[in-house]
């Protein structure tokens, strides 16, 4: 076997280990579990027991331009070993809170350390798919960071039963050795291909317009990138669209729970239910874009998602119908996280993707502010309905800025 042979059937360690990486960020990403304890053990209101969540994701979002820029230097092997540490880290802190009982401790502990652990080993996973898997960009960046939305399907009931038996400070504890053994492993197997390497070519005959291809595409450089229309409007497309998944994961545990009247496992069903779409629905996501268009499948899963968070508060008056909205509000957040690194590296290259991804997955930052203020309409109205509204209005504007896109790029 050939050097270049072997490189290429070995290549499925790459997806692996971007798997096992997404699965832990995913369990730190899994924070709806933490609320209602927060709420009714420790006194917390609402928006304080979402306030560190909230910070995390800020902190993560912004973590992945210095982080992207790393990797893009020295690989993504050292700096995501950088963030399995700071896994430990930050969930031991935690760990502290019975000692430190206060929301601030944990800003600062789940907060910034686990933040800057995601935003560090994010970084390095879509880059490196992308850069292996030229062939089918599509479906390898997603299985990639598949683990990100299975991560709840076991770990959001795994983690309410753990809260009932350990208590909040000691589920923490157990969670840093856990999430940082996975995540070391994880790391181990992430490298960049060799200098002149090149993805097998595909067999179909025929590529549609705004496919993302095995088609080499001129790199550009993140000072390039910064001076175009189409990051803006990607930025705020991903502003704007990711605030509605993250309402989503804060509320739907909550909402079972209190509107419901679910037992708290029961509850946690519903988010899991959300994460089995957002994790397998991801690499589904990924073949639809490589065989009909990135642009195509993200305008179209949108209309859905929006018209799902509109519904919500209104039709998911049982937990088979809640069950139901969370299936199709995960399929939303999977082609969000699936899709955007594709479009990225479909229009600017490979070779600065990580810096280029970082820069519009910055916007994060801001979506993650429509979950506070989510939770922050809930505490004021002692109602439901007007994050989930503001959920879907979110999304609308997303949708209308993507729109805007694919007559920028006229990609379908």
């Amino acid at each position: 076997m050939t050097l270049a042979n072997s490189n290429i059937s070995r290549r499925w360690r790459i997806l692996l280990g971007g798997f096992l990486l997404s699965l832990m960020g995913g369990m730190s990403y899994a924070w709806g579990s933490f609320v209602v304890p927060l709420v009714l053990g420790w006194g917390w209101t609402a928006t304080q027991a979402t306030l560190p969540f909230t910070v995390m994701i800020i902190v993560f979002s912004i973590t992945m331009i210095p982080a992207g820029w790393i990797q893009d230097k020295i690989g993504p092997r050292k700096v995501a070993t950088w963030g399995a540490l700071l896994f430990f880290l930050g969930y031991a802190l935690s760990g502290l809170l019975r000692w430190i009982p206060y929301p601030l401790w944990l800003v600062f502990s789940y907060g910034m350390i686990v933040g800057i652990a995601c935003g560090l080993t994010y970084a390095c996973i879509a880059p490196t798919a992308r850069k292996w898997y030229g062939d089918r960009p599509g479906f390898a960046v997603s299985t990639a960071v598949m683990g990100f939305g299975l991560a709840a399907v076991v770990f959001s009931p795994l983690k309410r039963r753990m809260i009932e038996l350990l208590g909040v400070d000691r589920t923490f504890v157990a969670l840093s050795i856990f999430v940082a053994l996975v995540a070391l492993i994880g790391a181990r197997l992430l490298r960049n291909p060799p200098e002149g390497y090149r993805s097998p070519q595909r067999k179909e005959g025929n590529k549609r317009k705004g496919l993302a291809s095995a088609e080499i595409v001129e790199d550009i450089s993140p000072k390039q990138f910064l001076k175009t229309k189409v990051f803006y409007i990607l930025w705020l497309a991903l502003a704007m669209v990711i605030g509605g998944g993250l309402t989503a994961i804060g509320l739907i545990p909550a909402y079972g729970e209190i509107i419901l009247k679910l037992e708290p496992a029961i509850a946690a069903t519903a988010i899991s239910a959300y994460a089995l779409t957002n994790g397998l629905g991801r690499p589904l996501m990924g073949y639809l874009s490589d065989r009909y268009g990135t642009l195509r499948v993200m305008i179209s899963v949108y209309i859905m998602q929006a018209t799902v968070f509109f519904a919500l508060p209104f039709v998911a008056v049982n937990f088979g119908l809640l069950l139901l909205c969370s299936l199709f509000l995960g399929v939303g957040y999977a082609t969000t996280f699936a899709l955007f690194p594709v479009l990225v590296a479909s229009g600017f290259g490979t070779k600065y993707l990580g810096l280029n991804y970082g820069l519009v997955f910055s916007a994060f930052a801001i979506g993650a502010l429509t979950s506070l203020l989510g939770s922050r309409l809930l505490d004021i109205t002692n109602s439901f309905t007007p994050a989930f509204l503001l959920a879907g209005t979110t999304t609308v504007l997303g949708l209308g800025l993507l729109l805007i896109l694919r007559r920028e790029l006229d990609l379908l």
